[in-house]
């Protein structure tokens, strides 16, 4: 299962920089199944291609943790109904997770992943519905477990969060101009002369909104932008509501954070938006419509 994004990084296109600026480095690739853009500037070309290297290898360790789609973490959890001595950045999602389901009275929920699977193929949506529940599972730092039946989807977080390891390693050594597209875009420093510039679209390309980012990150969700089963938004309610907004953008500190609650809002009110995001007082609602 993968979450479409509708986000167009315009400085990523144009590169705006000042005229004797050293042209940026770009790496292209994929992570979780979407495509991925780094542009880095302030390294040399040799520098640069030792750097993409380590990106590669970050992304792919946070495959290993969250993907459905290989051996992971995440597919072992859900195969045998529990993960002994997960690992620390498993352990801080499953935490963040947890937080956002808190603010957001249970509408952001990992454990969506039988009911998405039931709407997805035509299976008994009913009794999918009752394994949803993050609340019964038992986490800590030994074991992570799941009620029995019960199987989780990172979709709506894990994009976010391989965005900020990359950040992370880029900061660690010593870059701090770099946009990093994963799905769910996280802007480090400036673009030349100003900050990185993002145009928020909808699901036909229609341009909503432009902002700057500068150590900020962007997430970008649309429920219909990807269907499932026929015709149902890919972005499920956990009770069966429909979606409220057709397109939500949410800016954040980290990644992970916007990527999480621009996926809960496009199901919750505006009232209810207001009183979840106080939680998370660094993170904007940067677009509802």
């Amino acid at each position: 299962m993968h979450r479409r994004r509708f986000l167009t990084i315009a400085a990523a296109a144009t590169l705006a920089r000042p005229a004797r600026a050293a042209a940026p480095s770009v790496w292209t690739g994929r992570a979780l199944g979407a495509a991925a853009r780094i542009v880095l500037h302030g390294a040399e070309q040799y520098r640069a291609q030792r750097l993409f290297a380590r990106v590669e290898g970050e992304l792919l360790r946070v495959e290993t943790h969250f993907s459905l789609h290989t051996d992971s973490a995440l597919v072992r959890l859900n195969r045998d109904g529990r993960l002994s001595h997960p690992a620390p950045d498993v352990f801080a999602l499953f935490e963040l997770a947890s937080r956002v389901h808190a603010a957001t009275g249970g509408v952001f929920d990992p454990s969506i992943q039988p009911l998405w699977l039931a709407t997805a193929t035509g299976g008994d949506v009913a009794a999918a519905r009752a394994l949803v529940g993050w609340s019964r599972l038992r986490i800590g730092r030994d074991e992570i477990a799941l009620a029995p039946g019960q199987a989780l989807t990172f979709n709506g977080i894990a994009q976010g969060h391989a965005a900020d390891r990359v950040a992370a390693l880029l900061r660690a050594e010593g870059f701090g101009d770099v946009l990093i597209d994963i799905g769910e875009v996280m802007a480090l420093g400036r673009n030349g002369d100003r900050a990185w510039q993002a145009a928020i679209a909808a699901p036909d390309g229609a341009e909503l909104a432009r902002i700057g980012l500068s150590d900020r990150a962007l997430a970008t969700s649309s429920p219909a932008g990807t269907r499932i089963g026929g015709g149902a938004p890919h972005i499920l309610h956990p009770t069966g509501l429909p979606p409220r907004w057709t397109t939500v953008a949410v800016s954040a500190p980290d990644a992970a954070t916007a990527d999480a609650l621009s996926t809960a809002f496009c199901l919750m009110g505006r009232d209810e938006i207001a009183g979840a995001i106080a939680a998370f007082p660094t993170a904007r609602v940067e677009e509802l419509s």
